[in-house]
């Protein structure tokens, strides 16, 4: 594909629009300093609306677009169970997790595990996090926006890459925190708005004249085995999506570490002005998530009618693509875009915040001023980006699957973040031998599983694998911390004062929430 003159011109303003907005949201008042608090966490003052938008803006990009369509394509709707069930545990981070890390104060994920454990897992976890960030995360977002980009646009992928990752760098190099977040209400608002066009000219195509709810019949009949959420044994994308696992297994412990205890995702909650708009926002993103099937899986379920016999299930989104007209093409374009610069400086910003704050701050410069600190994030953001576009084609240019790339090394570490903070905040005994043993555990153990080359237990679907390993992760860091408590550090000082009562309107809203949530999957089980 390539585009027309029109879409050009229309991803041409929609990049400079963006790019001023950051600015002139990142403005200060003359004779006013900005201080690592305003640099990292926009002086912990986001209200409700940019804290839910940024969250979806983190969250979705090109892989979760491309990859999800894909997914449609081949699998059908259950792959919205990664979405919907998002949306719940969403209600759990905002009811349990927020009230604990917001009386706190806490700035970091690792400044969390010090003030509930100690210094030492501080550090261990802020080095894997950059590790995992820089060199797992930022380059897979920059390599599969830049896939994507040169799939729809026909742009050499070098160039697309290098731009994706510079503009993203200089459009919240200024402002950090608050230039991402603030900004991302437009993001995801384009977002929306271009998925919902090509879902909506794909069904009308379906729909032969007759409507879009006459294409969504007609896709129905014709492709029944696309729309069930849970999955048989029998079906032969069962090791991908486990049957009941999606609902009470695994996907709960990938869920409960990305939304809960990530800071790329969680960054934007501790910079709420208080603990009720935080929770709103978490209420406004979790709706959102209900909605992103219909903008990200549909297209690539229509795919199969539209489309039939592609080479690759994710061509799916790009195919569908090619019905839209001059000028339509070039909004859902900006969309696309929009979702990669959005995850792509959402990720920069976390990666200098626990560069600076986690490990400058505390292991290199103990006296920095505060002007200093917001100098080597701007310089620690441009570092990342740097090596993210150049390591990017090394680590995944040879690999069919990038997004396995993601999820290989992601679940590595998954069940043992999940145990050290799901024990920290509600176990008083577990001590910091006992978490570090546990986040151990679970790396050397999934390589196992992984390598050891032994078919009972590669086949075990990768869902499960988690479980068994969360257990296994859980059961020794119970183990150890029995047997060397650590009595000066308990769970009890980080929950004193911490109350998890909830607003009426939190509360309504999640009732609604697990409704909707209940009436999907009794319709489509």
């Amino acid at each position: 594909m390539s585009l027309s003159l029109l879409d050009t011109a229309m991803v041409a303003g929609y990049a400079i629009f963006i790019f001023a907005l950051a600015q002139w949201v990142s403005r200060r008042k003359a004779g006013d300093t900005q201080d690592s608090a305003d640099y990292f966490l926009a002086s912990r003052s986001l209200p409700w609306w940019a804290i839910g938008a940024s969250l979806i803006a983190a969250n979705i990009s090109a892989e979760q677009i491309v990859g999800m369509a894909g997914s449609g394509y081949a699998i059908g709707l259950a792959i919205s169970s990664y979405e919907w069930m998002a949306a719940a545990t969403l209600l759990i981070v905002g009811k349990f997790f927020l009230p604990v890390f917001l009386k706190n104060n806490i700035t970091t994920m690792p400044e969390f595990l010090e003030t509930r454990f100690g210094p030492t897992i501080r550090t261990v976890m802020a080095v894997f996090w950059l590790v995992l960030y820089v060199f797992v995360n930022l380059t897979s977002i920059l390599w599969l926006g830049s896939v994507a980009v040169h799939q729809v646009a026909g742009v050499n992928q070098d160039l697309a890459l290098a731009g994706l990752g510079v503009f993203a760098l200089l459009y919240q190099i200024r402002g950090g925190l608050k230039a991402v977040a603030l900004t991302d209400i437009v993001q995801v608002a384009l977002l929306v708005m271009g998925g919902l066009v090509v879902s909506t000219i794909a069904l009308g195509q379906l729909g032969q004249g007759a409507g879009v709810v006459a294409g969504f019949t007609r896709l129905v009949q014709a492709v029944p085995d696309h729309f069930h959420m849970i999955l048989s044994p029998d079906s032969p994308h069962y090791k991908e999506l486990p049957g009941l696992a999606v609902l009470i297994g695994g996907l709960w412990i990938a869920n409960l570490s990305y939304w809960g205890f990530n800071q790329y995702i969680i960054q934007r909650t501790l910079a709420a002005k208080s603990l009720a708009e935080a929770q709103k926002g978490i209420v406004f993103a979790a709706f959102l998530k209900l909605l992103m099937p219909v903008i990200i899986v549909l297209p690539g379920i229509a795919a199969v009618l539209l489309a039939p016999g592609l080479g690759k299930p994710d061509q799916a989104y790009p195919a569908m693509l090619h019905l839209l007209p001059s000028g339509l093409l070039g909004l859902v374009f900006a969309a696309l875009t929009a979702a990669i610069i959005a995850s792509t400086a959402s990720k920069i910003n976390s990666i200098a915040t626990i560069f600076t704050l986690d490990i400058y701050a505390r292991k290199i410069d103990t006296t920095a001023s505060e002007a200093q600190l917001v100098r080597v994030g701007r310089f620690t953001a441009i570092a990342a980006t740097v090596i993210g576009i150049v390591a990017a084609r090394p680590l995944l240019g040879g690999l069919d699957q990038a997004f396995q790339y993601i999820q290989e090394f992601s679940g590595f570490v998954t069940p043992g973040i999940t145990v050290i903070f799901l024990t920290g905040l509600f176990w008083r005994g577990t001590t910091e031998t006992g978490a570090l043993a546990g986040a151990l555990a679970s790396v050397v153990l999934s390589a196992f599983f992984r390598f050891a080359g032994i078919a009972a237990l590669t086949d075990i679907p990768f869902m499960n694998r988690m479980g068994i390993i969360f257990f296994a992760s859980l059961a020794l860091t119970v183990v150890i911390s029995l047997a060397r408590p650590s009595p000066e550090r308990a769970a009890g000082g980080i929950l004193e004062g911490v109350g998890f009562g909830t607003t009426r309107s939190f509360t309504a809203a999640s009732v609604l929430i697990v409704a909707i949530l209940v009436a999907l999957y009794a319709v489509w089980w």
